[in-house]
């Protein structure tokens, strides 16, 4: 085999298009939507090499439109993870031995599919299947993925590229990234198509197989992922996708003695349960699995009295609204000095004015419909009880319709308390809840948003008085592992700012850098010695 030591393309944040009307990549979308909806598909599971199928059905319908079906799928059960896992196996050493060169190779050039022929389908199944409007598939499952895909190749040559400074003349010191020695599980959300993605891909690149088990309510675009990862050339069983109920993947998963680890993004107690799980069955394992999880947050927005309220309305709308509020980052709780609460009142109500809401295949709709019928009677609960409470006042919103969609109105709420129940649970919607204070009670605050909720995702301060500023960003250290300061909480780009956050929102292990890429390695330390000693004795001994 010939030898070298190669530098990957550098990485490039992928461009993110506009779908401006007249523009080509409007025109190309809408194609690919229309050609979805046209038709009904079959969708199978893939396990090694084959295309699996089961009598047993599930359906796709679009959140806006749940009339309207889209695809079936093939369920599975116990005996299709036992398969996939099987087949993970099988694939592992021809994997693992592989030229690392060769497995970047395929990463990058799924990287290339989705930029090109790819992204319209990808984009268009984001849509149909997710409820996401035209920008904000653009910047998950084209542009994030592909910024996923590339970056991780750069960050996996980097973590090749390290070796131990010194090496004492006579001996040489190397270090050696082995792949995990077993399969991984990866289980994936429902709201990224990237994460969807990204999740196996990051196992995979460093030389693990994969056991994938996506949100039933992203399957519709997991299917066009699994085809641009295999027309990318990654080999049978390397990643294997399954659509079998949690407690089916669980049983069969969390006892078998080759699980290595899980990569994980979902609710806290799903999490929890997982862990749990695990520990209970940690004698049962080749090795000490790997447990990687981000798992939401209740996150938040600071205004100080200095901010700009024009600035302090636009990173509330879109931090809290984009997606429907449906964005692990997304803000859920604002807090707003009295001083500018009445303008940025104003501005708020101004553009949550201008808001369209319907499907996402029509442009001019800013809001489309929450994921299914559980997420939206859950919002509509949390709705209701507010209506009824004296300490709480609904400045917008606050109505619901599921007769043709999962449709909940933008609502903000306006509480006395600031430890109402929607200022501290993940409700996962767009709702958003506000408090203001008083401005001397800055302090107390701090120490509020700090207190209130299990959650430290992300966060963010908007204000002129640097002092302010500075204090905010110290206190609230341990509240988001993604802070803000003077922009919204969400928008993480990979390359820019890895995401990920501690507290209950998970183990913190930054997707899209290299941290997250060293939890799908063990390293093994090599001395090899050039002259070894021929006599046990040291000099000290000689009398």
């Amino acid at each position: 085999m010939l030898k070298g030591f190669f530098n990957v393309p550098a990485p490039v944040n992928e461009t993110i298009l506009g779908y401006a009307p007249g523009s080509k990549e409007r025109e190309l979308l809408k194609e690919a939507l229309a050609d979805s909806r046209s038709k009904v598909i079959d969708i199978p599971m893939y396990i090694g090499g084959e295309e699996v199928y089961t009598e047993q059905k599930g359906k796709i319908t679009p959140p806006h439109d749940h009339q309207h079906l889209l695809a079936n799928y093939s369920k599975g059960n116990k005996n299709h993870v036992s398969m996939a896992i099987d087949a993970a196996l099988a694939a592992k050493a021809d994997w693992e031995n592989l030229a690392w060169e060769h497995r970047a190779a395929i990463f990058l050039k799924a990287a290339d599919l989705i930029a090109g022929p790819y992204r319209y389908k990808l984009n268009a199944a984001t849509m149909l299947g997710q409820s996401k409007n035209a920008y904000q598939a653009e910047i998950d499952s084209a542009c994030e993925l592909i910024d996923f895909l590339r970056f991780n190749v750069e960050y996996m040559s980097q973590i090749y590229k390290q070796q131990p400074p010194v090496s004492p003349r006579g001996s040489w010191n190397r270090l050696e990234q082995r792949p995990l020695e077993g399969f991984v599980f990866a289980l994936t959300p429902f709201n990224f198509t990237a994460i969807a993605g990204n999740l196996p891909t990051s196992a995979a690149m460093m030389g693990n197989v994969v056991v994938w088990k996506p949100a039933n309510t992203q399957i519709f675009a997991a299917n066009v992922l699994m085809q641009i990862f295999r027309e990318a050339g990654l080999p049978d069983g390397v990643i294997n996708l399954v659509y079998v109920s949690g407690p089916d993947a669980g049983d069969v998963i969390f006892s078998h003695p080759d699980f290595a680890g899980i990569h994980f993004t979902g609710s806290t107690g799903v999490f929890q349960d997982i862990w749990k799980t695990i520990g209970n069955n940690i004698h049962k394992f080749k090795t000490y699995p790997r447990i990687v999880g981000e798992t939401g947050g209740k996150d938040f927005i600071l205004i100080h009295g200095s901010a700009n309220p024009e600035v302090s309305s636009t990173a509330i709308i879109r931090g809290a609204f984009e997606y429907q509020g449906q964005k692990c980052s997304a803000a859920s709780r604002v807090y707003i000095a009295k001083s500018v609460w009445p303008e940025i009142k104003k501005f708020m109500l101004r553009d949550l004015a201008t808001f369209k809401m319907g499907g996402t295949e029509d442009f001019s709709n800013f809001i489309n419909a929450v994921i299914d019928e559980k997420s939206f009677n859950s919002l509509a609960k949390y709705i209701d009880a507010a209506k009824t409470d004296k300490g709480v006042e609904i400045i917008a919103g606050g109505n619901y319709d599921n007769s043709k969609g999962y449709f909940i109105e933008p609502t903000v709420l306006v509480v006395d308390d600031p430890k109402y129940t929607t200022m501290c649970e993940e409700l996962f919607g767009p709702v958003l809840t506000v408090f203001v204070y008083d401005d001397k009670d800055f302090d107390k605050t701090l120490n509020i948003i700090d207190s209130t909720s299990i959650y430290a995702l992300t966060g963010a301060v908007i204000g002129q008085d640097r002092y302010a500023l500075e204090k905010a960003t110290h206190r609230l250290r341990n509240a988001a592992g993604n802070f803000y300061i003077n922009d919204k909480c969400t928008g993480a780009v990979v390359g820019q700012q890895p995401f990920g956050g501690a507290r209950g929102s998970g183990t913190n292990d930054k997707a899209g850098s290299m941290i997250n890429l060293l939890r799908w390695v063990s390293p093994r330390t090599i001395k090899e010695t050039f002259d070894p000693p021929k006599d046990y004795r040291y000099p000290f001994l000689a009398e």
